[in-house]
Formats: structure tokens, C-alpha cells, sequence
């Protein structure tokens, strides 16, 4: 199943890439997404055609903080009863919890998973688009956009203590640090933040139960999921679980609000199989983390869940048809 999201999530786009001495129009309709539809707010668009725009335009602008220079632009929630339900919740962890709910109506690429270790938050995000398509830019923009949300919500209280991305540092760095004004860490396991456990649940000043029940009312009725959406929730979720060696279908279902049988239930519904899903993510992680020359081959084999090395290897070896030493090797940069 395709993954859409709300032409929305490309809001600023255009003044960003006029900006930029761009036509927007031009690069809209040389990654085969229509400008009629990037209008409407409330349209949906393939994400894979998203992350293509976003690439192309950073590539023809020479501008390696095109997602952030975007995501400056959304200070504030935007419009649409979502956005309201949103922006009235009463804490952070509250509109990341709410955020998963209505991801429907906001961003069915984006996978949102938050793990608490004590007094810290990680907060992961992921970018789930068809193998081999980059999105450097998408998930900066979604990192960065979620900075500006918790900026917005929490005031001076959000301070998180790092920012993280999986992908290669830009060659400079002066933008990036003054947008979060924290530590960041790239080439990382994971995409988001650290932050402190307290700041998800300070209290959002701006908060209003009443209008969120109102918000609710008319947004539960247009969060129906479609059959087989179930099969991009599963991979959205092995994404963000199998690096903390926690994708058994025992998780993965808690992690949805189902059963067990029922998720293998609407797998089977949808011609698919939790094994075939786990499979397919690894081997799209397995290319991505061997990429990355500052990982071990070790670390690579831990990060897709296997406890021995071995045991990779000879995975690695049925699938690709040599070692992944020799992979890398040959995909050396």
C-alpha cells in the first residue's frame, strides 16, 4: 500500500523554494505531484512524490537545510481540527500520543515511537517511503517541525538534550545548530530527540479540554482506516523497534492498541505476514546501517536484532549473495 500525507505537510514549500531563486511549480511537476492538489491543504499526496520534491529541490538549490528552512516556517499549529486538538492538549506527551491516533489525517509515513528510561525521553521519528528512497529532507523537516510544535507548546521549557539523525552531517553545520540549540549527533541509530522525562508531561498553558472534546468529536468520525493500512502501521512500527531489539509481533501489537490475533487477523486480510514484513524492513535497514562506514559490522547485526554476528552473516548471505563485508566494500563511497 502506497502511504500518503496531507499536502499540508508540505505547507511552506513554495515561499521556501521562491526563496531560494526557485520555481516551485516547475520542480512540483518534474517529480509527478500535482500543484493543484499541493493547494489544498486536506488533499493527499504519495509520500514517496513528497520526499522526491524535497530531495530535488535541496539538490537544484545546492541547499542542505531546505527541511529546516521549511520547518521554520511552522512556529505555531496549523489549521484543521486536528491541528486545534493538537495544539489544546494538555501536555507534549499528550499531542505525541494524539499524533499516532489521527496520523490518518496527518502523516501515514511518519511512525512517532516514545521510549522512557528513567528521567529521559528518546523520541523516535521514522520516514517509512518505498526502498531506496531518500529522505533526508522529509525527516528533518519532521524533526524540525516537531521542535517548533514542542517550542510552541512548552515555551522555555523545552530544552531537549540532544537532537539525533541517522543520515550524514551536512558540510556545515551553523544552521542546524541555531534551529534546535542543543547538541547534535548524526549518523546516528535513530532519528529525534533526547530529552528529559519531565518536559513530555509540563503542563501546555494554552490548554483547553473542552475545545479537544469538540476537536475530537469531529475528528473521529473522518479517522477511519482503510483494510490492508495495516500492513504499513506493522512496518512503520518494525522500523522503529527493531533497532532497540524489541519487533516481536507481541509489541508491535501493543504498540497498535491490538490483539495479537487480531493483527495477525488483518495481516492475513491484507495477503501479508508479519515474518515477510520484519524480513523486508531488516534487509531495507541492513542496506542503510552498512552505508554508514562509522558502524561495525557487529554493531549492524545488533541494530537489525541478532544477538551473534555469525548468525547475521549468513542472513546477509542468503539474501545478498556475499558477505557484509564485501557489500560494503563494494558500495564504498
Amino acid at each position: 500500500m502506497q502511504s500518503m500525507v496531507r499536502s499540508s505537510t508540505l505547507r511552506g514549500y513554495f515561499d521556501v523554494a521562491r526563496g531560494l531563486g526557485l520555481n516551485p511549480y516547475e520542480l512540483v511537476q518534474e517529480v509527478g505531484l500535482d500543484a493543484v492538489a499541493l493547494a489544498n491543504p486536506d488533499e493527499r499526496i504519495p509520500a514517496d512524490g513528497a520526499c522526491r520534491l524535497l530531495e530535488a529541490t535541496a539538490e537544484k538549490a545546492s541547499c542542505s537545510t531546505l527541511g529546516l528552512l521549511i520547518a521554520q516556517t511552522r512556529q505555531q499549529f496549523g489549521s484543521g481540527v486536528v491541528n486545534v486538538l493538537l495544539a489544546h492538549k494538555r501536555t507534549l506527551r499528550e499531542v505525541l500520543l494524539a499524533a499516532a491516533q489521527y496520523r490518518y489525517l496527518l502523516n501515514e509515513a511518519l511512525g512517532v515511537y516514545v521510549e522512557t528510561t528513567g528521567d529521559t525521553v528518546t523520541i523516535r521519528e521514522e520516514i517509512v517511503a518505498e526502498p531506496g528512497t531518500r529522505t533526508v529532507q522529509a525527516i528533518e523537516l519532521a524533526v524540525g517541525v516537531l521542535s517548533r510544535h514542542s517550542s510552541a507548546l512548552l515555551g522555555a521549557h523545552w530544552k531537549p538534550h540532544s537532537v539525533h539523525f541517522s543520515h550524514a552531517a551536512p558540510p556545515d553545520l551553523t544552521f542546524h545548530r541555531r534551529f534546535f540549540g542543543c547538541p547534535i549527533t548524526f549518523e546516528s541509530d535513530f532519528n529525534g530527540f533526547v530529552c528529559a522525562a519531565a518536559d513530555l508531561d509540563y503542563p501546555n498553558p494554552n490548554a483547553d479540554p473542552v475545545l479537544v472534546r469538540y476537536a475530537e468529536s469531529l475528528a473521529n468520525p473522518l479517522n477511519e482506516t482503510a483494510a490492508d493500512s495495516v500492513v504499513l502501521e506493522v512496518r512503520k512500527t518494525i522500523y522503529l523497534l527493531l533497532p532497540l531489539g524489541q519487533a516481536s509481533i507481541e509489541m508491535v501489537a501493543r504498540q497498535l492498541s491490538l490483539t495479537v490475533r487480531t493483527l495477525q487477523r488483518q495481516l492475513d486480510s491484507a495477503g501479508a505476514s508479519f515474518s515477510g514484513i520484519v524480513e523486508e524492513v531488516r534487509r531495507d535497514l541492513a542496506v542503510r546501517y552498512l552505508l554508514n562506514p562509522r558502524y561495525p559490522i557487529g554493531r549492524v547485526a545488533a541494530l537489525l536484532g541478532y544477538t551473534n554476528q555469525g548468525a547475521f552473516t549468513v542472513w546477509f548471505q542468503k539474501r545478498f549473495q556475499m558477505t557484509p563485508r564485501e557489500w560494503r566494500g563494494r558500495h564504498r563511497k
